[in-house]
């Protein structure tokens, strides 16, 4: 069953200008990850500071996958970026309603 990720960003605000060449960077092992259907980020219009990643998975394993290479060998400075961890939320995709 697909999966989708929202991860909730709040950078800080000396992180706002580098951010985006960051992202793109991390992104890119993101987006080349096995069992990755894609990722969209999304810019909050009132609040430059504020973004929100949405990936989707072709399944949980895979994500689950992905986060394991992420805490180990794929390990990135995402971190120095955000005011706060962000929560991560996580969805099932229900094609039958």
């Amino acid at each position: 069953m697909a999966l989708t990720v929202l991860l909730d960003l709040h950078l800080k605000p000396d992180a706002v200008l580098g951010a985006p060449a960051m992202l793109r960077d991390i992104l890119a092992g993101t987006r080349a990850f096995d069992g990755c259907l894609g990722v969209d980020v999304l810019l909050d219009c009132e609040d430059p500071a504020h973004m929100i990643v949405l990936e989707r998975w072709a399944s949980a394993d895979a994500e689950a996958a992905y986060r394991e290479w992420r805490a180990g060998a794929g390990a990135t400075d995402l971190g120095s970026l955000l005011a706060s961890a962000p929560p991560v939320s996580m969805f099932d995709t229900a094609n039958d309603i």
